[in-house]
């Protein structure tokens, strides 16, 4: 079952969250009739979608009534003032901007599957307006959300590609979108995460993450996934259905292997004397996690390494591979929900 059953407890809390409605809709100035991701927000509303809704708010906040109740409010608030509603019929041109992230299809319990790229960037191009690149980060975000029916899914699988990534390389730009993504994400967004799959992280990950793992929730660790290179196909395969995989990672013929490179003396002096506040959490996590064995991080229903046949990928991909892929199949761009290939991404 794609969406994570309601318990009692939480039934609770949401028949009080859905009580407060109208308050928290005069507190954030919006519409009687205002509508959430296409849920109409009525108190008396017997839509099985809003109690779905709600309880995203609740987990969120540790089933903190009066903290979800606060988040929800600033999340209007903040949609509002930043135009997150009309943020669809907003033309943002992803022609450079959409090679860096895009949701393909769907896992094999139909919640879409978000792809993200961190390596073989132009960070002047992508990172340059930072502004521009935030409205469009986050009207991709809505665009996924829009594939999520509250019904039979209320959450996406997220993938981290990070072939050719570099730790040193990103320029401020870059940094200080990615911090407030990040926070827009956290603050606004709820429980939107089922599953994180991390792939081809460089050999610093392991590092990092042993600095930043007791700082990581078990809740958070229990989502992520961690698909080594010889077992990269099998670990995406036990999730995700070949046929709704991209083509640069699927299986193909005359397979080898393709192992982690390995750091120079200089390299690795580097990142032994790195400030840790070059390095944000969520960025160290998401970047070590994928180094880290299998069986180091508990996943729900996820097999162990040691269990799974070793099945080796002959191609990874890039942000430039998915370009010529789109390029080539039309999945990408503004009527890409039509065809269940949407541009997106999820931090």
């Amino acid at each position: 079952m794609a969406i994570q059953p309601i318990t009692a407890a939480e039934k609770e809390s949401v028949a009080k969250l859905k009580a407060k409605l109208n308050d928290i809709k005069q507190a954030a100035q919006v519409s009687e009739g205002y509508k959430l991701w296409d849920i109409a927000l009525d108190q008396d509303s017997t839509d099985p979608r809003l109690d779905v809704l709600l309880v995203k708010f609740i987990r969120a906040r540790e089933s903190d009534l009066a903290k979800a109740t606060q988040m929800l409010t600033d999340t209007l608030i903040w949609r509002k003032d930043f135009g997150a509603d009309n943020l669809l019929d907003e033309a943002i041109d992803d022609s450079v901007l959409g090679s860096v992230s895009y949701i393909y299809k769907t896992d094999k319990e139909g919640r879409p599957v978000c792809y993200n790229f961190y390596g073989d960037i132009d960070q002047e191009k992508v990172f340059g307006d930072k502004d521009k690149f935030i409205r469009w980060r986050v009207q991709v975000m809505e665009r996924g959300v829009q594939l999520i029916d509250f019904v039979n899914t209320d959450s996406m699988v997220v993938i981290h590609d990070y072939k050719n990534a570099s730790l040193f390389g990103r320029s401020s730009n870059a940094k200080a979108a990615t911090k407030e993504i990040i926070k827009i994400m956290q603050d606004n967004y709820p429980e939107f995460l089922a599953t994180k799959l991390f792939v081809n992280v460089p050999y610093w990950g392991a590092m990092i993450f042993k600095l930043v793992r007791p700082l990581l929730s078990e809740a958070t660790t229990k989502k992520f996934v961690v698909c080594s290179n010889d077992e990269l196909y099998q670990s995406l395969t036990n999730i995700i259905a070949e046929a709704n995989l991209p083509k640069v990672y699927q299986k193909t013929n005359g397979t080898k292997e393709k192992g982690i490179p390995t750091a120079s003396k200089q390299e690795q002096e580097k990142i032994e004397n790195a400030p840790s506040a070059d390095i944000t959490t969520s960025e160290a996590a998401a970047a070590a996690a994928a180094t880290t064995p299998v069986t180091d991080v508990p996943v729900d229903s996820e097999p162990k390494a040691t269990e799974e046949p070793i099945i080796k990928v002959e191609e990874t991909t890039t942000a430039a591979d998915v370009t010529k892929e789109n390029e080539a199949t039309n999945a990408t761009g503004p009527d890409a929900t039509n065809t269940t290939a949407t541009t997106t991404t999820t931090v």
